[in-house]
């Protein structure tokens, strides 16, 4: 248990420094903007000192009998007029400058956010939850705008103009002064041991709200497996313990502050303090040592003091909230990203060679040693059971990341020194998700090459056998996904296929791209597929096997490693080979080696 409380006390500290690195941009602006905040508080005792000094001359008339001068007052209602509103300009002057520095530092984080994913590994996107990444852009900016916004104006606002009130009550009144502070130092001391370990308390409450949204998101997520099969008290067992853990945390942590926090708000309260200001003003005046507005202006900065000392708390508490989204932002632009060569090559021809490429996911080795060779125009299947390291195998080639040992070569060039422009207009990527974005159909397909032709963009959808289905659409390729009309998991995988039939990549590598298809939409899909791999150089993971028999060479994978390579009839004798067509159902061959079911 210390150990996660220090845990939780570090994760405060980094908190801390994370904000402090994201606002370095807008610097000089927060800078700016404090110092109209400490003309704003310089000022706040002159309306008080204006009031002391109208009520002096309304009671100096009173007192002998002589008419009220005019002029004086005049002069000194403007004083009272200008101060407050200089005081006002500064505050909303320095708000604005804060507000604007805010929506600077949002764009310079979402763009750098942007940046930094643009060049992350492709697969990073895979291991990563998307949420995380939208929580981030969205969410985590506008949990800082508080400490941007408003914690550089209100904290130093909250903190100097009290200390200018309390100088100008002990100038006027030393007496008085004690008297309105009289329940403050009592007030601090509660509140001192109320938001004692605060900020570890805030990062263990953070923690225990991410397990919560996790597992609520996981049990959203499949909710429709869990009732299929019956098991709903199971999987709500899981956030019902996360929230359970929140729930007794939070409980621990603030039920022995209720008592304390209410009378400490007791003690800064308007009747109270108004009770004790007027009880000790009218003793003080009774002893001839202060006068009426004396009282009055000392009683209204008693009640005003508490309202600055209670912001002070509520931006400390911003603070800490604010950390973890800081830190949340900091690390996704940290995120390592895939070095651009500064000395591109050129591939000399397309041979793809695989060597002694060795890959890790943490503690788990996806590939050992892996070696494999494609030569142009052949078709290499990699099959294997789930886990065997198929699809980290694919997505190296692919350069979605670098194997941590070893090489992957494109013409004899390591892929590390060709510039990824080249690359990816030497390979496209037909995948299981088609991964379609919110946008017309034509800009789903041009995503491959923005500069297309309408007649282009046509022509790859006639192939891809899903132009007759868009021309159909009341607005046809300007229909926008999601909006205008909404298509099947086999008619988007068919849009995905045109987007790469656009590409015109001499390599393609797909991912079984009729997995998920429909029966309906498997055989257009099929059809696409052939007319896709016409003349290309293909690396298909498989699933269904009687799709890959005819195949140039066939790779094993088990345990991330290639255990038998060749063809389809090279391979007939291999144990492991053997033991996937049966799984696959395939338990006999005809007189030349075709499979049949039986």
């Amino acid at each position: 248990m210390s150990e996660i409380k220090e845990q939780d006390r570090k994760k405060d500290e980094e908190g801390q420094v994370a904000i402090k690195r994201l606002s370095k941009p807008i610097k000089g602006r927060i800078l700016l903007a404090q110092i109209f905040t400490i003309f704003s508080a310089l000022l706040s005792f002159v309306p008080y000192l204006a009031l002391v000094w109208l009520g002096d001359i309304f009671l100096s008339a009173q007192t002998t009998g002589e008419q009220i001068d005019a002029v004086q007052v005049h002069k000194v209602v403007n004083l009272l007029v200008m101060a407050f509103l200089s005081k006002l300009f500064f505050h909303a002057l320095s708000l604005i400058i804060t507000h604007f520095a805010d929506m600077k530092l949002r764009f310079i984080i979402r763009q750098r956010i942007v940046e930094r994913l643009s060049h992350v590994p492709l697969a990073w996107f895979s291991q990563t939850d998307s949420g995380k990444i939208r929580n981030a852009v969205q969410d985590d900016t506008k949990t800082v705008h508080t400490v941007v916004a408003h914690a550089p104006v209100d904290m130093l606002n909250g903190v100097l103009a009290p200390l200018v009130l309390l100088v100008f009550m002990f100038v006027i009144n030393w007496r008085l002064a004690l008297i309105s502070i009289v329940t403050i130092p009592l007030y601090f001391l509660l509140q001192g041991i109320s938001m004692k370990d605060m900020g570890p308390k805030t990062a263990e409450m953070n923690r225990h709200l991410g397990e919560v949204s996790s597992t609520m998101i996981e049990l959203v997520a499949g909710i429709k497996v869990v009732k299929a099969f019956s098991k709903t008290g199971k999987a709500h067992q899981n956030y019902a313990s996360a929230a359970e853990a929140f729930s007794k945390s939070y409980w621990d942590w603030c039920a022995p502050l209720i008592g304390l926090c209410s009378i400490a708000g007791e003690l800064i309260s308007a009747p109270l303090l108004l009770f004790v200001n007027f009880t000790g003003g009218a003793l003080v005046m009774g002893a001839g040592l202060a006068s009426l507005p004396q009282v009055l202006a000392c009683t209204l900065i008693a009640i005003v003091l508490p309202v600055a000392i209670s912001s002070v708390a509520n931006i400390t508490w911003s603070y800490q909230m604010a950390g973890a989204a800081a830190i949340r932002l900091c690390d996704i632009m940290d995120t390592p990203v895939i070095p651009e060569t500064k000395s591109p090559q050129k591939p000399d021809g397309l041979v793809l060679q695989v060597k002694d490429v060795t890959y890790s996911y943490g503690d788990t080795q996806a590939l050992k040693g892996v070696n494999l060779t494609l030569n142009p125009n052949t078709i290499t299947a990699l099959i294997g059971p789930s886990g065997s390291g198929k699809s980290t195998l694919a997505t190296l080639i692919a350069r979605f990341d670098d194997p941590q040992n070893g090489s992957i070569s494109l013409g004899g060039v390591d892929l590390r020194d060709i510039s990824s422009q080249t690359l990816y207009d030497k390979i496209a990527f037909v995948l299981q998700d088609p991964m379609l974005i919110n946008a017309s159909i034509q800009r789903n397909i041009s995503l491959a090459r923005r500069n297309a032709s309408i007649e282009e963009i046509r022509k790859a959808a006639k192939i891809a056998q899903i132009d007759d289905l868009i021309m159909s659409l009341p607005k046809g390729y300007d229909s926008v996904l999601g909006t205008d009309c909404s298509l099947s998991g086999g008619e988007s995988q068919r849009v995905s296929i045109a987007r790469a039939v656009l590409a015109d990549a001499p390599i393609l590598i797909m991912d079984e791209a009729t997995a998920f298809a429909d029966p309906d939409s498997e055989l257009e899909i099929q059809k696409a597929l052939n007319a896709l791999i016409k003349d290309r150089t293909v690396l298909v993971i498989a699933h269904r096997l009687n799709a890959i028999l005819g195949a140039d060479q066939i790779a094993v994978m088990e345990q991330g490693k290639i255990i038998a390579l060749g063809t389809h009839h090279e391979l007939l004798d291999n144990v492991h080979y053997q033991a996937l067509l049966r799984q696959g159902g395939f338990n006999h061959l005809n007189e030349k080696g075709e499979i049949r079911y039986e």
